[in-house]
């Protein structure tokens, strides 16, 4: 089957349900991990799809070997997970249970049987769940695609390390205001703006005031100098309106990125100078490590790039530009 394919072309299935009901299901799935990064219209159509089954004690949902039918997320009572005849788990309110059989097309790898005098679940069919499920992944991974390969220090990537890129980016959304990065801390992620407008804000050492250095949109990315030279974050990025970013964990952006660390190494020369230029004799001892940390990759023999290296220089300005003391009240 290719969700895909049936994009648009199939009939969504809606159980009707109470406002009760709806969010009741929306609390249980809301924190799952199938479900945490589906858009609102796509959360909809979960709970919309959506069936009760009440169970009594005893009864088994699924039997190991059995081919897969229906996801459930339990609502009430508890379930035992059975393996070759061994309990091996149990599983309570706000779990899940049956999708590796639906998403993989493989058999029931467990017996799950109710244990509880009267429990309710919530089930989804196959059909339904792949489609929304591996429809979402599917438009996802072309979406984040096409971020990677707009960014041009990404650009030497091959193609299927771009794809590596895009199926280990992860969506957040912030409100406005609110800090997507503070200055101060460590690094911990690499950012591409997915939606809305970003501000990048920094505060000279010693001093309160906030100096707007840029303001971010869709397609931007910023927090790889902090990575790179593995100091605290020197700037915050704060969400201007409504804004949503695409997130690559330290660890991803190691071991992913490795292609393409030593162009944005080599962007650090560029961007030492222009750090200074924008606070000349006034950057601090802890500012001035941060500018030391960009020396020394310089001094690893990574020298400026020409137009490449301005054109990274640019967004490299929207970074970190200069660095808090990490303990410092946030």
């Amino acid at each position: 089957m290719d969700p895909e394919a049936q994009t648009g072309d199939v009939e969504k299935v809606v159980y009707p349900k109470t406002d009760e009901q709806r969010e009741r299901i929306g609390a249980i799935i809301k924190n799952n991990f199938l479900f945490k990064s589906l858009e609102k219209e796509q959360m909809s159509d979960v709970i919309n799809a959506m069936f009760q089954r009440d169970v009594a004690e005893g009864v088994e949902i699924i039997t190991q070997g059995n081919d897969g039918d229906n996801f459930y997320v339990v609502d009430t009572g508890e379930y035992d997970i059975i393996v070759n005849g061994t309990k091996v788990g149990v599983v309570g309110p706000g779990g899940s249970f049956g999708e590796l059989a639906l998403m993989y097309n493989t058999p029931r790898a467990a017996t799950i049987q109710a244990t509880s005098e009267t429990s309710v679940l919530w089930a989804m069919d196959r059909v339904t769940f792949r489609r929304i499920l591996m429809d979402t992944t599917a438009k996802k991974r072309r979406m984040y695609e096409g971020f990677v390969e707009s960014i041009e220090i990404m650009s030497s990537l091959e193609a299927y390390e771009r794809v590596k890129v895009a199926d280990a980016l992860a969506s957040k959304s912030y409100t406005d205001g609110s800090f997507i990065i503070r200055q101060g801390d460590p690094a911990d992620a690499f950012y591409i703006v997915e939606e809305g407008v970003v501000d990048v804000m920094v505060a000279k050492d010693g001093s309160d005031e906030q100096l707007l250095v840029k303001t971010l949109e869709v397609g931007d990315y910023f927090g790889e100098l902090a990575l790179l030279t593995k100091n605290p974050r020197a700037a915050s990025v704060v969400a201007k309106g409504e804004a949503k970013c695409a997130t690559l964990d330290a660890e991803a952006f190691e071991r992913i990125l490795g292609p393409v660390q030593n162009i944005m190494k080599r962007s650090a020369a560029d961007y030492r100078v222009q750090l200074e230029k924008l606070f000349g004799d006034q950057v601090g001892d802890k500012d001035k490590a941060v500018l030391s940390s960009l020396g020394d990759l310089t001094r690893q023999g990574f020298e400026p790039q020409d137009e490449l290296g301005r054109k990274v220089s640019e967004l490299s300005t929207a970074q970190e530009t200069v660095t808090e003391d990490p303990g410092a009240e946030q």
